[in-house]
């Protein structure tokens, strides 16, 4: 998009009522609009790079000639940038710097790293690292904190809540965090997070009522259902098990496929099923 546009836009004034008014506060971190403002400045970021490292020596621009191994990895304004050596990754950083100047931003140095693979480092809530030369995805440690952290939050505000209501905030909770990681390996994860959410639960009960017994708070609160004991619900309700969430192999979106088109329905359907 042409700077110009890019600026009216940002300058536009939002309507209330059959009122306008201007906006002078800029757009706030983690607004809606925040990602699409951070597409349409790095949009033209990659080919930015590709010129720079995908050169041969007439000039042609092409993947074949990327001999640094130099590749962009970007969700809105998040993003990677694979080099070979040290010294291309900080050459890298200075372009980087110098691209986001031209557009009137800086980047983070709190959050921009140089690292090796084998150190490993996070990216959209996973952790990516190699271990004896094999690549492992995992939730990352901030990820886990915050989810726990959410979880403890709402169950502590909820002690004087019912069992149904403790339930209905944290199935989403649980269910989109776990449903968001079942494409690497979570296993130990889920049973991190579900422990927590045992022991946050047991402490809620004992709260609500601490002269009670183990075995009455168990049978109060708790139910068995086939090898499963220590089921949190109750007849119509019951927690959501984050350590029952079963791998699910990520398959690559093929951008070449038309939801309009029948030919392409079935592979839309396909997806839809869960692969």
């Amino acid at each position: 998009m042409d700077r110009k546009i890019l600026t009216e836009f940002l300058k536009a004034k939002y309507k209330k009522g059959n009122s306008f008014f201007p906006t002078i506060a800029g757009v706030p971190e983690g607004g809606i609009i925040s990602p699409i403002l951070a597409n349409l400045t790095l949009d033209c970021l990659e080919d930015h790079i590709q010129k720079r490292y995908w050169r041969s020596k007439t000039g042609a621009v092409s993947r074949q000639h990327n001999k640094h191994k130099v590749n962009l990895i970007r969700y809105a304004d998040d993003l990677i940038i694979t080099a070979d050596t040290k010294e291309t990754a900080s050459d890298l950083r200075k372009l980087l710097s110098g691209f986001l100047k031209e557009r009137g931003l800086e980047l983070s140095e709190e959050k921009t790293k140089i690292t090796h693979i084998d150190e490993g480092f996070d990216f959209l809530g996973w952790n990516f690292r190699k271990y004896n030369s094999r690549l492992k995805v995992h939730p990352s440690s901030e990820s886990i904190q915050s989810v726990k952290a959410k979880i403890g939050s709402t169950i502590k505000e909820m002690t004087a809540c019912s069992q149904e209501s403790v339930i209905g905030a944290l199935n989403p909770i649980i269910r989109g965090w776990g449903n968001y990681h079942d494409a690497v390996s979570s296993w130990r994860s889920f049973r991190n997070v579900d422990r927590f959410i045992f022991y946050s639960l047991w402490r809620w009960a004992k709260r609500r009522h601490p002269m009670k017994s183990t075995t009455w708070l168990k049978e109060r609160y708790w139910f068995c259902k086939g090898n499963r004991d220590w089921i949190f619900g109750t007849d119509k309700y019951k927690l959501f098990n984050i350590s029952g969430i079963r791998y699910k192999s990520h398959i690559l979106i093929k951008v070449n496929k038309n939801c309009f088109l029948k030919e392409d329905m079935e592979y839309f359907k396909t997806r839809r099923l869960g692969y």
